[in-house]
Order: C-alpha cells, then structure tokens, then sequence
C-alpha cells in the first residue's frame, strides 16, 4: 500500500473547518481522492468534539453552501454556469428578482413597471434608494450600460441573445449595426429605463431577473477596460462593486469564496444572513461527507443515487433530503462538425439506439425519461415525442451511413465532468447500450468541469454530456439554444428553417398558436438530432433543518436575501 501523502498531516488541529481547506489537495491527490475524506473524518472522530461550522452558523448568521464547481467569474454579462449565477445572484441584482417558493418575477431595483398597450414598450422605476457597494446611485443609465457591455460582440458573451428581444439588439451584436442608440433601451431619466421590443416578450419580466440583464457600474468597468475584455481584475473582492444584498468578501480559488451583508443595498433591512460561505465541491460524495460532518448547510442538487436511497429508507435521515420537479433536461451534444457525426445518419442512430426508460429506471431511479428536449407542461407546453427508442431503424441508419453491424466505426469520446453525479454512470450506461445494439465502441473521458466548458466553447468534443438548466419557465429557454446565432448551441448546427420558426414564434401573441410553432421547431431539432434528450433532472439536495426561506424551486433560484438561520424546533 502506496504511502499517505504528507499533505494529509496538514492539519495542525481537529477543528472541522480544515476538511473544507483540505479538500483542493484531496482533488489533486488521486490517492486522496478516494481515501481521503474517509481519514480526515477518522482522525475527527478521535479528537475532543469541537463546534463545527454549522452549530456556529446559527450564532454568525453565516450560511455554508456547496457549489458543484469553481465559478468561471463573477461577471454578470459572462456568466454561464449554475455556479456562476450563484454568486451573481447574491452580488447583483436586476430589474426584478425571482420568488424563491414561486420563481415569478418580482420588483428588485425597479420598484414597478408598465407596459404598453401593444406590448413592445415596457418603462421601468428604479428605486430612489438603490445604491452600489461603493454608495453611488443605481440610475437607469447602468443598466443602458450593462446591455450594450453584454450586446458587445468582442466580449463573447453567451447569453448576449438573450437581450434579442430589444429592437435592434441583434443587428448590433452581429456587426450588421455599430450603433448602440438604435438599440430600444434608454435611460429617459435617472430612475427611468425604457425598453422597447421588436416583438412582444410574455415572459420578460422573468428575463430582466437574469445576469445578462444585470447593470454594469460604468467606472468600475472603465478603470479596469473591461467594456469587451474578460478576466479583468474589476471582479476581484477588493474592486468588485455590485448592487446586490451582498458584497464580495474573499475568493480563494478552489477553497472558497465569502459575501457579507451589503450595508448600502436599498431592503438591507430585511437582510437576515450576515455572510454567506460557497464551497466549490465537484464530487458529490465528498460534498454529503461534509454535510454529515457539519461542514455545510447545502449540499448541490445533484446528490448521488445511492446515497438518496440511503437518506430516504432512513426514518431519522429522511427528512434532510428535499426533492423536487426542476426544469431541467440531461442531454447529448453531438458535434456536427467531426465524422463520423456530421452525418445526420449517425447522430439519429446514436438517438435511436438509447433507451431512455431503461437509463431512467435503473441508472437515475428518481429522474423521468426525455422524449423531447423541454420538460412537459413548460407554462403549458408539452412538445410532442421526438425521440424514442427503435433498434431496428438505429441498425438501418448506421449501415446506410457506411458502418454495417458497427465495422469501421472510429472511436468518438463521450465527454463529462465530474462534478455531475451522474456522469460517468449515465455515460457508461449509453456506452453499454451502443455496444449492445450497434456494435460500435466510444470512449469515456471525464475532466474537470474548466476543461469540459472550455471544450465546448472551442468544440473540441465529439460527444459532449450535458445539462440545461431552464433559465424562467417558458419553452424558449430551452429552444432558442439551438439558433445559428446562440451562444450555447456549440453543436456546429445550424438551420435556417428552424431560425425561421422561432422568428415566426416571436410574432404570435396568443400561446396556442404559439405553441403549435414551437412545437414544430421542437421536432425539426430532434429529427436532425444535433442533441438528443436522455431524461428530466429532478433536485436532490440535502438540507439542514436550521435553514429557512431556501425552497425548491423550478429554475432552481435561490436569492439568500430571503434566506436565514434558525435553530430547529
């Protein structure tokens, strides 16, 4: 047996709050990996019992989180991942915020709102009192600033389409126009901001609660000619200035990151968590091992399968496990622009050959099997199956594309990262299954979610296993992904017919006709299979009694202003 690392003798007490410093070697250590969290409890277990970060929370009004992995930044106009919009989120703050019980819209720098009679004119109320961290005003021309930051095309901003719907928005971020004035956003006044449509949006008050939709405190920006750069220092905590119920206190890459109460933010008063500490934690065991050592209050969403049956045949563990519906799909991204997958032949072959009941059933246990890319009953819309399993056709498909019985095949990698739960097991399940049906093999490579995000950006994958995470509920959040002019679709297809659809989808006002063309473009995507849906992803996270105002929500928002601690009855 290989020698411990002297890294594990680290610690120079038992205090519990090392595991958590201690966890970037266990990550770098493959020995430590898979012992290492087993031996640090261990040697815990032996000492003299000291408090732990949880029993002290209730004290400090501190929260303990788990992310399921580094934030990439802390810009608003880049962010991307889940992790990303946590920290935002308790940063920031747009025109509204999300309900945390509900996820409807509600006021948050605007303090109301009107509409046009049309629909394509919304004029917003800034609050007299909203202030940034460093104490200037919030006016109406942040927020000018933000959009025109997050439409500018050197910043690659991947949410940038999201702000589409502004009359003129696209045309200036494709290049088609250089001047920003005719986008339809302007600051009629200080805490005025009118936004003016090309087509009515139903569900726009959930956008502006988004990051993209964020202000941007022009100064800061500017010291830092951060306009169209990313990485720039301004997100670092002694240069961040943000408007939201927190500021940022400390970020150790790979250990934590730490906000505090924001004594500027204009509801401070109701503010009850006086700091809130973030973990990034990519393996899930790891993570439920802290929060049964008392190192967190919240474990990710994406606890393990066998340890949700364990907490749930448990009468006294029960009730830390919440579940619950997310609006939320687990799917592949092919590459179109790699043989053998640029063949519309084998991408269906792949979708065909997968059987999603079987995936679901023995491999998730608590997830639903995917036969369309949006989860059904999305704000009414339920597209119809464009997916299902027939080995028969898969066979057919393949050897029309010049791989009879899988001969000649080349090796293709299913690409995941670890901070999944259920990668590498969803992952070598659809391995099995295209060996079994097909008679093809595919490789597995897991890396480290940096590297996964930064192969999708560059398309360097040839199959990518993926999440989407709906942003507000409304199925253009998941359809518009796959837009020629999308930032995420990163697949390399693109389809002007299905462009069309979704631009014709955006001149309908009344939802059933809307639908009906939704639903078209829905099948159009899935019949040409760049994606291929596997099963809808349900939360599983574990909670600690203590925490309230934290629900379960379907966009999974969690803004921690409505958040504290209180010692459980």
């Amino acid at each position: 047996m290989a020698k411990p690392s002297p890294e594990i003798f680290r610690l120079k007490h038992c205090g519990t709050t090392n595991l958590a410093l201690f966890l970037p070697s266990m990550h770098r250590n493959p020995l430590l990996s898979a012992v290492g969290v087993s031996l640090v409890l261990l040697a815990m277990a032996g000492c003299a019992k000291r408090e732990t970060p949880v029993e002290s929370a209730l004290r400090t009004q501190t929260l303990h989180a788990a992310l399921a992995a580094e934030p990439r930044d802390l810009d608003p106009q880049i962010a991307t991942s889940m992790e990303d919009f946590a920290a935002c989120n308790a940063l920031m703050e747009g025109l509204t915020t999300l309900d945390p019980a509900t996820s409807r819209p509600i006021p948050g720098a605007a303090e109301r709102w009107e509409m046009s009679s049309d629909g394509r004119t919304w004029t917003f109320h800034l609050r007299a009192n909203g202030r940034w961290s460093n104490g200037d005003t919030v006016k109406a021309a942040d927020f000018v600033y933000g959009f025109r930051r997050a439409l500018s095309a050197a910043l690659g901003a991947e949410y940038a389409s999201q702000l589409y719907h502004l009359r003129g928005a696209e045309a200036f971020h494709t290049g088609k126009s250089t001047d920003f004035g005719t986008v339809g956003a302007r600051a009629v006044d200080d805490q005025t901001l009118e936004l003016t449509l090309k087509a009515p949006v139903p569900y726009l008050l959930a956008l502006t609660a988004l990051p993209a939709w964020f202000p941007a405190h022009q100064p800061t920006i500017e010291k830092f000619n951060a306009l169209a750069r990313r990485g720039t220092p301004w997100t670092r905590p002694e240069n961040y200035v943000g408007n939201g119920a927190f500021t940022l206190a400390e970020w150790r890459t790979n250990q934590h990151l730490r906000v505090v109460r924001s004594t500027t933010y204009w509801d401070r008063d109701r503010v009850r968590l006086q700091a809130a500490m973030f973990y990034p934690v990519e393996n899930a065991i790891t993570q439920e091992a802290m929060f049964r050592t008392g190192q967190l209050h919240l474990t990710e969403e994406k606890l393990p399968v066998e340890k949700i049956r364990a907490y749930r045949e448990d009468p006294a563990r029960a009730p830390l496990l919440q579940q619950g519906a997310l609006l939320a799909t687990k799917f592949f991204r092919f590459n179109c622009g790699r043989a053998p997958l640029a063949d519309v032949r084998v991408r269906r072959a792949l979708a065909l050959a997968v059987d999603r009941e079987k995936l679901a059933r023995n491999v998730m246990q608590s997830d639903l099997a995917a036969f369309s890319f949006t989860p059904p009953d999305c704000a009414g819309y339920t597209a119809d199956r464009g997916v299902m399993t027939d080995v028969a056709e898969a066979k057919r498909l393949l050897a029309t594309a010049g791989f009879p019985e899988g001969r000649g095949f080349p090796r293709v990698d299913i690409l995941f990262y670890p901070s999944s739960s259920s990668g590498r097991p969803v992952a070598e399940a659809v391995q099995q299954m295209w060996r079994a049906a097909l008679g093809i093999e595919v490789g597995l490579l897991q890396q480290e979610t940096k590297t996964v995000l930064d192969a999708r950006r560059a398309m360097t994958y040839d199959i990518l296993l993926s999440d989407w995470f709906g942003d507000y509920i409304d199925p253009l959040t998941f359809l518009d992904l796959w837009t020629t002019s999308s930032e995420h679709n990163r697949t390399g297809w693109s389809s002007a017919a299905y462009d069309q659809l979704l631009n014709q989808a955006a001149t309908i006002l009344g939802q059933p006709a809307r639908y009906d063309v939704l639903r078209r473009a829905e099948a159009l995507v899935l019949a040409e299979a760049p994606i291929t849906p596997l099963f809808y992803q349900s939360s599983n996270q574990l909670r600690h009694p203590s925490v309230r105002g934290w629900h379960t929500n379907l966009v999974s928002t969690h803004p921690l202003k409505f958040v504290w601690l209180e010692a459980p009855k």
